[in-house]
């Protein structure tokens, strides 16, 4: 009866604690889930504005491309061409 007794307690703590391991981890896999749509989201704006700068980029460079031809005719006629 005794050793009956003892595998019971025994049994009832290992449940216990495959219960907790199994919360646990339950737990920490909801976690990591939103840890990890938390950084999807991160490096989505990060693209989005990476993709505003480039077209500012590329907007300044055009601007730029403008006043150059603009100076370039300006010393061309300065010069008598």
């Amino acid at each position: 009866m005794e050793a009956y007794a003892e595998y019971g307690a025994l049994g009832v703590i290992v449940i216990l604690f495959v219960g907790m391991i199994q919360f646990l981890r339950s737990t920490l896999m909801g976690k990591l889930n939103e840890v990890e749509d938390i950084c999807i989201k991160l490096i989505d704006r990060w693209n989005r504005s990476d993709e505003v700068r480039d077209r500012r980029h590329e907007d300044l460079v055009k601007e730029l491309n403008e006043q150059s031809d603009d100076l370039n005719f300006l010393k061309g006629r300065a010069n008598g061409n």
